[in-house]
């Protein structure tokens, strides 16, 4: 089948309708036909740059930028999670995980494998964090040091309410980690409105760059504290922080070099949009309109509207005989568009993401793809 040309003259084989990796600009695929040597003057100011440029996205008064840093781990932003994880809390500490997705469970699992005494408030999928059961258990378990939950949770869509989580845990005297993973970058959110002492996010998601590596922006009091705290060398968070500090941006071991600059590119082109607010505001347009069609395709919705992200939607499969996820999956990819199977252990359903370089031109056009592949399901 011949590919359709999308709007804005992609040259790309796929729209990525997907958490990330997602669809990027050409500019910032161009970006990556440039060499740097990783010991390079030039190329450790484009990783200093970055670090800088991050800061501002994450610290809302320039009053407190001093008090934060960001630092840079190679691999996938779950590798960013376990330096985290493997390199704040001490051999007595605690880890509280709040747990309502693949992705906090992939946190405890990170967690326990690492030696560290881990408790769960565990959730339905469907189900946002209950605040009251948070404050509870922090109040009954004084040997809790950490709390860690994911702000957007992919599995579904559902959003965290990460600022109520981080009011109890600064409250109650614990140290907050934030996975961020889906959310920086897309939404309004700063390290003062969200009270995380760590946030955590990858170079993939809304800023959107490609894969290859995550960052961590920081109090810089907790990773002082850090020092010695690593299990695991490559993933010691505290090591890699103190190289970026004292060498000017360079890594410890090689780093992502063509992927760095894409992501410097990608942040550029995010400044040029008009920041993370304009960004929101288009993934909002991109979201409604998905949900809108759909509905009126005859889909339904996973999660309530009222804790739904804009980032990725969830949907039921229809009530069809001839419905087959797979064989809608290939139907959709022979058009150009490629979305994402479910997640959810106790629902048949399917995700499609809206974030990326992604327009409503865009979903109007999924849509009325959707509304051919169902037509045809209706007339079997």
């Amino acid at each position: 089948d011949i590919l359709f040309t999308m709007v804005n003259n992609r040259d790309t084989q796929y729209l990525l309708l997907t958490p990330g990796p997602l669809t990027t600009t050409r500019s910032v695929r161009e970006s990556m036909m440039q060499e740097y040597s990783t010991w390079d003057v030039d190329y450790n100011n484009i990783v200093e740059s970055i670090r800088d440029n991050l800061l501002r996205l994450a610290v809302r008064d320039g009053d407190n930028l001093k008090s934060f840093s960001a630092v840079l781990m190679p691999g996938s932003g779950t590798f960013a999670v376990e330096s985290v994880v493997g390199s704040v809390i001490p051999s007595d500490g605690k880890l509280l995980v709040l747990n309502n997705g693949a992705y906090g469970a992939r946190i405890s699992t990170i967690s326990r494998m690492l030696g560290i005494e881990t408790v769960e408030l565990s959730q339905l999928e469907t189900e946002r964090t209950n605040l009251n059961k948070v404050e509870q258990m922090l109040i009954e378990d004084p040997a809790i040091s950490h709390v860690a939950m994911v702000h957007c949770e992919t599995t579904t869509g559902m959003l965290n309410p990460a600022e109520s989580v981080g009011e109890i845990v600064r409250r109650l005297g614990r140290i907050y980690i934030l996975d961020a993973m889906s959310s920086f970058g897309g939404m309004p959110i700063s390290m003062e409105s969200t009270g995380a002492h760590y946030l955590i996010s990858s170079a993939n998601k809304c800023v959107q760059g490609v894969p290859g590596f995550g960052f961590v922006i920081a109090d810089r009091d907790n990773l002082e504290a850090a020092k010695g705290l690593a299990r695991s060398h490559s993933l010691d968070l505290y090591d890699q922080w103190r190289e970026m500090e004292a060498k000017g941006g360079k890594w410890r071991f090689t780093s992502p070099t063509h992927v760095v600059n894409a992501f410097a590119c990608a942040l550029k082109e995010l400044d040029a949009e008009g920041g993370v607010k304009a960004r929101f505001s288009r993934y909002l347009i991109n979201q409604k309109a998905l949900v809108e069609g759909m509905r009126s395709i005859g889909f339904k919705t996973l999660i309530d509207d009222e804790f739904q992200s804009p980032i990725i939607t969830s949907f039921h499969y229809p009530d069809l005989p001839g419905f087959n996820f797979q064989n809608f999956y290939d139907s959709l990819k022979r058009c150009s568009f490629v979305i994402y199977p479910g997640k959810v252990s106790n629902a048949e359903c399917f995700r499609i993401g809206t974030i990326g370089d992604v327009y409503k031109e865009d979903v109007l056009e999924l849509l009325n793809k959707i509304e051919e592949i169902i037509i045809r399901l209706k007339e079997v």
